[in-house]
């Protein structure tokens, strides 16, 4: 199935806005699907008085290239009021998938510098707050979009920051998503600490590694 391509638009938030709801977050999360370290959420606030012309840029940062989220993640952080919030790989095992990502969504909008009126997230709900939950919301809202540019560029600096630590699984380039290096060093030498446990290859190379410790050594003649 491919990448959702709207360019995102200013209409939740201008019918937020229309509402007196001046204060609207818009919330997402990157790192759902790979098999090490944490999912991480943002949150940003766009406000209508600060407009500015880079809004037009904003994207599903799976769309941009680095170079292209970088410059914007350093737009929003300058101009914008945002936040981020992390759930590590201990907390996506213990709690689950998406209880986890419903963490860090909370932890990045109580980082925001104030409490937002209204939240625009991407396809999750959030009931202790006033929302609108999105279905392809980062592709769709341009403030979505930005919370997804903000947790994408948060994730892959933790993510290049285990490398050093990990360099046999490729952290810094496959940002622990299931590549076929990224397999093959699993195989080889299987799950490290920040490897999610209940996602089925890491525990598929659990298994392996427990039965081959297993295997009887053979007699001697």
């Amino acid at each position: 199935m491919g990448l959702f391509r709207a360019v995102p638009t200013l209409n939740a938030e201008i019918a937020a806005w229309r509402r007196g709801w001046r204060h609207v977050a818009g919330v997402d999360e990157a790192g759902r699907g790979p098999l090490a370290g944490p999912v991480v959420a943002g949150a940003v606030i766009l406000e209508p008085q600060f407009a500015r012309t880079w809004w037009s840029q904003l994207r599903d940062s799976k769309l941009l290239t680095a170079g292209e989220r970088d410059r914007l993640a350093r737009a929003i952080r300058d101009e914008c009021a945002w936040g981020a919030g992390i759930a590590s790989h201990q907390q996506i095992d213990d709690l689950g998938l998406i209880v986890a990502t419903k963490l860090a969504m909370r932890q990045a909008v109580a980082a925001l510098p104030c409490r937002p009126d209204m939240l625009l997230i991407d396809a999750v709900s959030l009931p202790e707050y006033r929302h609108r939950a999105i279905i392809h919301g980062d592709a769709l809202c341009a403030s979505i979009a930005a919370g997804s540019i903000i947790a994408k560029v948060t994730r892959d600096a933790i993510m290049e920051g285990y490398h050093p630590q990990y360099p046999a699984y490729g952290f810094a380039q496959n940002r622990g998503y299931g590549t076929p290096d990224h397999m093959r060093a699993l195989g080889e030498h299987g799950p490290c600490a920040i490897h999610r446990r209940r996602f089925a290859p890491v525990r598929a190379a659990l298994d392996l590694r427990g039965a081959a410790e297993m295997e009887p050594e053979p007699a001697l003649a």
